[in-house]
């Protein structure tokens, strides 16, 4: 059966998948990225997974993948299939694609940015379904957004789109390692809200999670705290909307994971800060941790499809993914 290599690479582990036309889900695997044995090694986990999967493929599927579409965080250069760089995993300028390619006998390869195929997923396969632009957020250790267009997701002139969690929401406030200060995600980020109750509970232990808890049980410093963030996170969405003008307003990420004791009291803080725009809808990922490897998929599905020489991007026949279970 004519398959794809879906691949999505974090900094603790990695969720891959061979996807088949239809988008159905042939084969799940998941293994430890190791980034604590460093980049080299990091690489060759890669690599040494994609030769497994591909040799599945054979062994299950009577022949190796068509493709392969390779999911990374930090900043990338999908153009040229290059891993630019990411502080988590260590690497600096790695040729994924071509690597990739030479160790599956030439097999053609997809790279993208882990947040921005999350995005892609969510659009074409989850909450962004029906949703011409959508902007998708990801309040994780960090904040990265993915702009969704007519079915594919905006890269930026310099593979940077989207980084929505560097938008200065309190100027002269908290140090950004990205060299600013007040950045977004030093403050709505799932690991900042654990930090900031962390200090004001006493307990290092303590993440963003158990804020959310404390909150709903009605502590007064937890709810001040969650509402610092919400805020935070207004600010910066109210900008996003003012430039992007999306219909709909995809959140996921750890700190989504509070359902409603984030989202009722986020709609209400953007809802206060409109004035000319139009409201999106703010609705919840539906995807869960799977989206980014459903992503990786997608990418290797749309180059296939591509003509020679064009950018990828969705064809009518492109797969409509088979949603699991978050």
């Amino acid at each position: 059966m004519n398959h794809v290599i879906a691949l999505d690479v974090g900094g603790t582990g990695m969720k891959a998948a061979l996807v088949g036309p239809d988008g159905t889900l042939l084969h799940q695997d998941r293994r430890a990225t190791g980034r604590h044995r460093g980049p080299e090694a990091v690489v060759d986990g890669i690599l040494g997974f994609a030769a497994d999967l591909h040799a599945e493929g054979v062994t299950r599927l009577g022949r190796g993948a068509a493709a392969v579409g390779i999911a990374v965080p930090g900043l990338v250069d999908a153009e040229h299939g290059v891993a630019v760089y990411a502080a988590n995993l260590g690497w600096k300028d790695v040729p994924l694609r071509a690597l990739i390619g030479e160790r599956l006998g030439g097999v053609p390869v997809a790279v993208g940015h882990d947040v921005r195929s999350g995005g892609l997923a969510e659009g074409r396969a989850g909450a962004g379904r029906g949703a011409d632009r959508f902007l998708f957020v990801a309040l994780g250790t960090g904040i990265a957004g993915a702009i969704g267009i007519a079915g594919r997701v905006e890269e930026g002139a310099h593979g940077n789109a989207g980084e929505i969690g560097h938008i200065v929401v309190r100027p002269g406030g908290r140090p950004c390692p990205c060299g600013q200060h007040g950045c977004l995600e030093r403050y709505a980020s799932a690991s900042a809200v654990g930090d900031a109750w962390a200090r004001v509970c006493g307990d290092p232990d303590a993440d963003a999670a158990d804020c959310a808890a404390a909150a709903d049980r009605g502590d007064a410093r937890a709810r001040e705290v969650w509402q610092e963030a919400v805020d935070a996170l207004a600010d910066g969405l109210i900008t996003g909307l003012t430039l992007l003008d999306p219909q709909r307003l995809i959140v996921g990420g750890g700190l989504a994971e509070a359902g409603e004791t984030l989202f009722t009291p986020l709609r209400e803080a953007v809802a206060a800060r409109i004035t000319f725009q139009r409201p999106p809808e703010i609705v919840p990922a539906a995807l869960g941790d799977t989206a980014g490897c459903l992503g990786a998929g997608l990418l290797a599905w749309d180059l296939l499809d591509a003509p020679a020489g064009a950018a990828a991007g969705p064809s009518p026949d492109a797969p409509s993914l088979e949603v699991p279970a978050p």
